[in-house]
């Protein structure tokens, strides 16, 4: 009984560190069930947790320590089965489980306080004392490569602040670029967030956990403001095609690629090619405030109200409900043009920029 005990207790050590390779060592977008089954269990707490706050600023800020807390979860469900896989591996040279079980802490903690004499328990101590300094040493060492994929993510969608708003707006990046920023630099942005996009890619396959980390302050997000560019580009080739830029075209393509690639990594539904004609969230009349808005600003308009209307809605479908689904299931900022949230009547004002001068003073 007590042999069956270790070759359980081998196994499971086994399979301890293949799911701890494959989440700290081993890129590839590959999600364990061990790290989806904490995610949801400690995504369950926080969201039941955040239904007592009363607006979305207090939601958000108890949301921002759930990465932390997934992290901690994580690495104690690997300690804690390593110290039961080592107590199975010693229980056939040990009085009993209890004795198996203080030898495995002494010898994972590296405290040395307990041995037993006998050389398949030394070895199994040798063993666990090794298993216990790298899986530290992993997650200290992961954590620099998380906050540095942070950091380069959060750097655009900081500076996207000035020129779409916040929260973040696709119309609002037009409107601006006809009023404060010139449009020069519209082809600018488009090329940063084609890169930003493929970054994005390669880090949050690679690392899921990062979609956990909410962007500083309250009034944005990055999945949101990925969809203003994305949006803006798409209404800029859709109402003036020859004055887009060959760079709006490479930036939405890289973008739901992108998109796509995060939805497999999560096991995310999506249609990797939808018609054109299929039905979007924003309406033919939304879309026609939208123009007449950039109208007013003297922006470039080629094409009619529906016509444009019908390119808009061939581009959009492309990443609409992926980024619908992200956003719900991050809580994202409740941004115009987003998709439905987990709680309802979360809106979040969006400031009109003004284009304040000393000779129009109020901007209107």
């Amino acid at each position: 009984m007590r042999i069956f005990v270790a070759i359980v207790g081998s196994l499971l050590f086994g399979l301890t560190v293949a799911n701890i390779l494959k989440t700290l060592v081993i890129p590839g977008g590959y999600i364990t069930k061990t790290a989806r089954t904490i995610d949801h269990g400690v995504s369950f707490i926080y969201h039941m947790a955040s239904g007592f706050r009363p607006n979305y600023e207090d939601k958000n800020a108890l949301l921002t320590s759930q990465p932390a807390a997934v992290l901690f979860v994580q690495l104690s469900t690997w300690g804690i089965i390593f110290l039961l896989s080592t107590s199975m591996l010693l229980f056939p040279v040990v009085p009993n489980f209890g004795a198996a079980i203080r030898e495995a802490g002494a010898s994972l903690m590296t405290l040395g306080f307990v041995a037993t004499n006998r050389p398949w328990a030394t070895f199994v101590d040798f063993t666990a004392a090794f298993t216990g300094m790298i899986l530290v040493a992993l997650q200290i060492a992961y954590l620099p490569t998380l906050y540095a994929a942070y950091n380069k993510r959060e750097t655009e969608v900081t500076l996207l602040v000035a020129r779409a708003g916040r929260p973040a707006w696709g119309p609002e990046v037009l409107r601006r670029s006809r009023l404060g920023i010139v449009a020069d630099e519209l082809p600018i942005i488009y090329l940063a967030w084609e890169r930003w996009s493929a970054q994005v890619a390669e880090s949050h396959v690679s690392y899921p956990i990062l979609l956990r980390f909410r962007s500083p302050g309250f009034a944005t997000s990055w999945i949101t403001s990925l969809m203003a560019v994305l949006d803006a580009a798409a209404i800029h080739l859709s109402l003036a095609p020859s004055d887009a830029p060959m760079q709006a075209r490479l930036c939405l393509q890289m973008g739901f690629s992108a998109l796509r690639q995060i939805a497999r990594s999560l096991r995310i539904p999506y249609d990797p090619d939808p018609l054109p004609t299929n039905p979007i969230s924003i309406s033919l009349s939304e879309f026609a405030e939208t123009v007449e808005m950039l109208r007013i600003v003297g922006f470039p308009i080629e094409r009619s109200v529906e016509d444009a209307y019908r390119h808009f809605q061939g581009w959009r479908v492309n990443y609409e409900a992926i980024v619908f689904r992200l956003c719900y299931e991050i809580d994202a900022l409740p941004a115009p043009w987003s998709g439905p949230r987990r709680w309802k009547n979360l809106d979040v004002d969006f400031p009109k920029f003004k284009n304040r001068t000393p000779e129009n003073p109020s901007g209107s």
